[in-house]
């Protein structure tokens, strides 16, 4: 039986919510107006959403990158949460078996594990053997259609309390934007199509590798696939430099490569979507957030640090006109560039450096704060859509690359990449894929 959007499972979900994210929305008009502690509150927001399970952890994580969106001091609590729900019991799992594959869906399997092997904020994971051959089950929750759009509400509502009392960022196209993207991924379905396109795009790269869906055990709610042998990325952050490097070079390519040479990101760099096998290959394990740019957009990307390392400001002007920015003025343009400099900071130099050496968590704060109160000064800006996920996956990736602490000519990385770049072909290969996926895309 299929999930609807039940007035009741989101009338629940509000009062399960009541001590969450509307919570925060009282709780910050009680900080601007009583002046209560705001570190306390986002401490107490952050061990509740923690443990909701649900969309709202993810909608908080994707609010938490857009630079100084938030308070301070939520952004960093909000930043702690690691998608990580407690597992449902195994008559859950039974039941929502059974509603996916029948009745008798356990002789389908050679086995399945009874306790998940991961969870996370829309399903749980579990292990299984399918034709002799080790798999991975990704079951959606019950009822997360209606929690979806209750969460969405929520967000709304935290938008619009603190837009009373700083309209500094307009958030309309950024809550659009979260709404498209979190709706998207409870459809398995269309997560199964992404993955295609994803192992398309890296059918001829072995240092990504890709897993191949078992579509006669999958469903728009349960997800079945082959399981890649790896390990969590932060275990390697003690091998030798050498195999961090590597490491920091294939996950590099794993996210950036889809964008540069198909403009097509995963948008969820959550360190729990992907590990490393034993030759340090990138395993990516969630296709759930896939955002495809028009190329005018990836253009855009690469016009604007052009523009920074040759002080072009022309060429500046061009980027962000074409990434959606209105009324572009020589203020907004140096207002912007600051957090430009910040995102591109590695890239600029043609030498060996650590990611820490110019893109530190503290260098962010500093240049999130300053951004925040110059535009405060001009009255302000709205930033595009697609800035959330480009923001999230070079904030994401920075985080990765920090704990990794290796040492990279970034640059080097970054112009490989780019050389060659062609809005044209761009166009081409995305047709491509869509065609090969059979996804409806509006491009």
């Amino acid at each position: 039986m299929e999930d609807v959007n039940k007035f009741s499972k989101r009338f629940k979900r509000y009062t399960d919510l009541g001590t969450s994210a509307g919570s925060l929305a009282v709780k910050f008009l009680g900080t601007k107006i009583l002046g209560k502690e705001k570190s306390k509150n986002a401490e107490n927001l952050g061990y509740v959403l923690g443990n909701l399970k649900g969309p709202i952890m993810k909608i908080a994580q994707l609010a938490s990158t857009v630079p100084d969106l938030l308070p301070p001091e939520y952004s960093q609590e909000l930043t702690k949460l690691q998608s990580n729900a407690p597992p449902m019991g195994w008559n859950f799992v039974k039941r929502r078996m059974n509603n996916e594959l029948g009745a008798g869906w356990q002789a389908k399997f050679n086995s399945f594990e009874r306790l998940p092997f991961a969870a996370a904020s829309l399903g749980q994971v579990h292990r299984a053997n399918f034709g002799g051959k080790k798999v991975v089950c990704k079951l959606q929750y019950p009822d997360m259609l209606s929690i979806v759009e209750a969460d969405i509400n929520q967000l709304k509502l935290i938008f619009s309390v603190y837009k009373k009392f700083d309209s500094t960022i307009n958030t309309s196209e950024i809550e659009k934007e979260i709404t498209s993207r979190v709706r998207e991924e409870l459809d398995y379905h269309l997560e199964q199509k992404h993955m295609s396109i994803f192992s398309e795009i890296f059918k001829k790269i072995h240092s990504v590798n890709v897993p191949k869906v078992i579509e006669t055990v999958s469903t728009k709610r349960l997800l079945t696939m082959n399981f890649l042998n790896g390990d969590k990325l932060l275990n390697f952050t003690k091998h030798r430099a050498t195999d961090r490097k590597k490491l920091a070079i294939n996950m590099f390519k794993a996210w950036y490569l889809p964008f540069y040479k198909y403009g097509i990101i995963h948008g969820d760099p959550h360190l729990g979507n992907y590990s490393a096998d034993q030759n340090l290959n990138i395993n990516l394990l969630d296709f759930g957030c896939i955002r495809f740019f028009k190329p005018s957009f990836v253009q855009g990307v690469i016009d604007l640090y052009n523009s920074i390392k040759e002080n072009n400001e022309d060429l500046a002007v061009k980027a962000y006109e074409s990434w959606g920015f209105e009324n572009i003025s020589k203020s907004l343009i140096e207002i912007l560039n600051i957090w430009a400099r910040f995102l591109y900071s590695p890239l600029l130099e043609d030498k060996t450096i650590k990611m820490q050496e110019t893109n530190s968590s503290v260098y962010g704060a500093e240049a999130a704060s300053k951004v925040h109160k110059e535009l405060k000064k001009i009255g302000g800006v709205k930033p595009p859509r697609e800035f959330v996920f480009m923001d999230r996956a070079a904030i994401g990736m920075g985080s990765v690359f920090l704990h990794l602490d290796a040492e990279v000519n970034w640059y080097r990385e970054f112009h490989n990449l780019i050389a060659g770049f062609s809005q044209s072909e761009i166009e081409l290969k995305q047709k491509n894929l869509i065609s090969i996926a059979k996804i409806r895309k509006d491009l």
